[in-house]
């Protein structure tokens, strides 16, 4: 979890880290670097197998890395976003959560990327049948196949996802050797918060009220998850019961107060052809304990895009994210 407070010092340490090549030694590494037949000639350049290689460390151990990859594969739609951003298009990447098969704010960069299975099962032949010689992935997902995919090509997994997303963000363009533009990726995202926070002032001390509606279940977010972080980050107050360094809860109807706040973001999970997360979004909301809250008497409820506020998880929305929050947040009257 990124700490409120220490928000700055991290991003400046990982600034730091990026600026210096995160340099220091490192131990020989059980996984081998590809040679250039491995790769495909047309699609890598010569030159990048001719740069000097580079170990990784990351959350299954050390990988090296020869020259800057070319042909990248990314496991997680989070990674998606951290290559998007580095203006690097992969070969081949999971499907979105939302979207067919990419999320609305994303899909106009994707044109001609191979679809390769979703997070949780990736289709490992396919992957190779792309000839990456990177391959992009996490851990809390993909550790069962993690030998599989370093058989084909360097493979680097982050620990986790969520509220990891800078650290992922860091750890990705370590990998694809294109740390200094991660540096200035960084530093604009760091510039879109403080311009954020500076225009709504005091309306920071407003207490933000966090919850994902699905179908039949309701769950309160606390501090330590993708929108969470983000609220964190600008310096935004949380209701007492939410303002907690864990991730979620799920809530009983009875237990509908622990919703209230000053303003109460809502996103609801439907999927296709189903909008059972929408009918208990509004079955909650007409309930008669929901008048009772002081957000509901106030009309400062307001459903926002799952993809962007959960599902995607990266740095595109996350930019997209403070945004949101900060249209919103600066026509509230308190």
């Amino acid at each position: 979890m990124i700490r409120k407070g220490k928000i700055w010092m991290s991003l400046a340490l990982i600034m730091t880290l990026l600026a210096t090549g995160c340099g220091g030694a490192s131990q020989p590494s059980a996984q081998q670097p590809q040679t250039a037949s491995q790769n495909n000639p047309a699609e890598s350049p010569a030159q990048s197998t001719k740069e000097e290689a580079r170990t990784v460390t990351h959350a299954m151990g050390e990988t090296v890395i020869p020259g800057t990859p070319q042909r990248i594969v990314v496991l997680t739609t989070q990674g998606t976003e951290s290559l998007l951003a580095l203006g690097i298009k992969p070969v081949g990447a999971v499907k979105s959560w939302i979207g067919d098969p990419w999320f609305d704010h994303i899909k106009d960069q994707m044109d001609g990327v191979e679809v390769i299975g979703d997070e949780v099962q990736p289709n490992v032949e396919l992957i190779a049948s792309l000839k990456p010689d990177l391959i992009l992935g996490t851990k809390v997902r993909q550790e069962k196949i993690y030998s599989q995919l370093s058989a084909i090509a360097p493979t680097v997994f982050t620990e986790n996802l969520g509220d990891s997303m800078i650290d992922n963000f860091t750890l990705y363009a370590k990998a694809l050797n294109r740390e200094e533009d991660g540096k200035k990726v960084l530093e604009e995202f760091e510039k879109t918060i403080a311009e954020a926070k500076n225009k709504l002032g005091d309306k920071t001390n407003l207490e933000i009220s966090l919850a994902r509606f699905q179908a039949g279940k309701v769950r309160v977010y606390y501090k330590n998850n993708f929108a969470g972080v983000i609220l964190d980050m600008m310096g935004f107050a949380r209701p007492e019961a939410q303002n907690k360094d864990e991730f979620t809860k799920d809530l009983a109807k009875e237990q509908m107060a622990e919703l209230d706040g000053d303003i109460f973001f809502y996103f609801a999970s439907d999927r296709e052809g189903d909008n059972g997360a929408t009918k208990t979004a509004q079955e909650w909301l007409d309930d008669p304990l929901a008048q009772n809250l002081k957000v509901k008497k106030n009309g400062h409820v307001y459903q926002v895009n799952e993809a962007i506020w959960n599902s995607a998880g990266g740095i595109i929305a996350a930019e997209l994210l403070v945004k949101d929050i900060e249209k919103i947040v600066s026509e509230v009257q308190p």
